[in-house]
């Protein structure tokens, strides 16, 4: 089964879909954003490929903002010296990572590279792209591994923060295949970390987690 997720955008209307598949020893992550930007409906097809040690090949976004129409491709080479549409940009030139700046899928990357046990944090220098800028930029980050599948992230000397969590795999009976009931319950206990990590974060119509 291929790995694909979903996400729905909790700050404005959109939502976002990927896929993520290894073929000829390269990982492919493929997606989809569907977004308002500035009031204007923004539909992003995205593509990034990476070697098997998870850094950044090349990568592609296609599609419009508005009447706005968008095309560019994304490359580096063994010294890590990127290329943004055949331009240079010698600002980004050492990074391992790239970063579409509208899409949290790419966060993936580094995750995945660093393989970080738990209670470990390291340092990343991203090749960050822009939106609606469209412009390949170095961003500081930092990803510290809180769980078995949680990590705290923070971009921009702290100024951004988040919790990233990997996809919670469906469980199986001895047939292979998916539990519904056993599924379901280890996602309701994904949840339940987070009520009871952040209560003051959720509208209480009962007592069950306070």
């Amino acid at each position: 089964m291929v790995p694909t997720i979903l996400w729905r955008r909790l700050d404005q209307a959109g939502h976002d879909c990927a896929r993520l598949v290894l073929h000829d020893a390269q990982w492919h992550l493929t997606g989809t954003a569907v977004f308002v930007e500035a009031g204007q409906p923004c539909r992003l097809d995205y593509r990034v490929v990476c070697d098997h040690g998870w850094r950044t090949v090349n990568g592609s976004v296609a599609g419009w903002w508005g009447d706005r129409a968008i095309s560019l491709e994304v490359r580096c080479d063994a010294d890590r010296r990127w290329w943004l549409n055949d331009a240079p940009c010698p600002a980004v030139t050492g990074c391992l990572d790239i970063d579409l700046g509208f899409t949290p899928a790419t966060n993936l990357l580094p995750i995945r590279r660093l393989a970080l046990p738990a209670g470990e944090s390291a340092a990343v220098r991203a090749a960050w792209l822009s939106f609606p800028g469209l412009t390949l930029e170095t961003l500081e980050q930092v990803y510290r591994r809180t769980g078995d599948a949680i990590y705290a992230y923070e971009s921009d000397g702290g100024r951004f923060t988040a919790e990233l969590t990997e996809e919670v795999q469906p469980v199986r009976d001895a047939d292979g295949k998916i539990d519904i009931q056993g599924t379901m319950q280890a996602v309701t206990s994904v949840v339940e970390s987070w009520v009871r990590e952040h209560p003051e974060q959720w509208l209480w119509l009962h007592r069950r987690w306070r």
